[in-house]
């Protein structure tokens, strides 16, 4: 299958590589040099714009979007509405609020484009070899890829979720429920940390990771954070809020459902702008080791 993968950052690389895996022809498209030099270099045949990607198209053009969310990502749906023909597909697989995905669907939809919006996690690794996808849109739009997201994602990693929309929702309800479990694996280190015992984190990461209630792939990567950093001191606590928490409380708030842990948590990410903490410097390490999230160095 031909697909055309515009952005080619830490995601959208690794997508176009899973996809390649999978012997299927993929055009890529980034407005940045570096990006586009990155991508080449692995054999991703990359174009210099997305009109020239669009030329690459031999028939049906299926164009797979991995940009940031909001304005970037906009732009180029409503470029892509305006050059694509009825039955193309627009797979919009950023961190794009839910709300934003129903309308550009709806826009499409007037030309007879099908939109997909796929909440994606995974985090980096998991673009490239075993993806979660949470797809809405078009239900027969899906059908027919349905056997290109079961190939790049891991055994029961894929669902159409229904109408648009409910890819990215359930993928923002996803990032919320993440927010809160990294702020409390965050906290629980800080008190093993200041504790009277000298106890290895990575090591405690480790056991925790084995057989515990409370293993899973955080905890893996807690052990390898603190296999790079004993103690996480080349880092500031500083931890960026994406959006997507937020906007997962302005719906809890709207839909009057109580969820303390999720909105404290990003209360907490906000008080790191100001404060420095080792429950931050927790949190900012498990994003940079699942997502390549830049931390902020302490400066020598």
């Amino acid at each position: 299958m031909e697909i055309g993968v515009v952005g080619l950052g830490k995601m959208g690389l690794n997508l176009a590589l899973n996809l390649l895996d999978h012997s299927h022809d993929v055009f890529g498209f980034d407005t940045y040099d570096a990006a586009r030099a990155n991508a080449a270099a692995v054999d991703v045949a990359v174009k210099g714009s997305l009109d020239d990607l669009l030329d690459s198209f031999s028939g049906k053009k299926i164009c797979w979007l991995m940009l940031p969310a909001g304005d970037i990502t906009g732009a180029v749906v409503d470029e892509l509405v305006e050059k694509l023909s009825a039955d193309d597909i627009i797979i919009e697989a950023g961190n794009s609020n839910y709300k934003d995905s129903v309308r550009r669907a709806e826009k499409a939809q007037q030309k007879g484009i099908h939109y997909l919006d796929v909440g994606t996690s995974g985090g980096m690794s998991g673009a490239r070899n075993n993806a979660c996808l949470m797809i809405g849109g078009n239900e027969s739009a899906f059908k027919g890829m349905e056997d290109v997201f079961a190939e790049i994602s891991i055994t029961d990693g894929y669902l159409y979720a229904g109408g648009s929309g409910s890819g990215h929702y359930l993928k923002m309800v996803h990032n919320g429920i993440e927010y809160g479990m990294m702020q409390a694996i965050g906290e629980g280190f800080q008190l093993v940390k200041e504790s009277k015992y000298d106890f290895n984190l990575a090591d405690v990461a480790k056991v925790w990771d084995n057989g515990s209630v409370i293993r899973g792939w955080l905890m893996e990567l807690s052990e390898s954070a603190f296999r790079k950093d004993a103690d996480l001191s080349s880092i500031k606590g500083v931890v960026a809020a994406s959006g997507e928490a937020k906007w997962t409380v302005e719906e809890a708030l709207e839909l009057g459902v109580p969820a303390p842990i999720i909105t404290l948590s990003l209360m907490m990410r906000n008080y790191t702008q100001e404060e420095d903490s080792f429950s931050a410097k927790v949190v900012a390490s498990l994003r940079n080791e699942f997502g390549g999230h830049q931390v902020v160095p302490v400066e020598e």
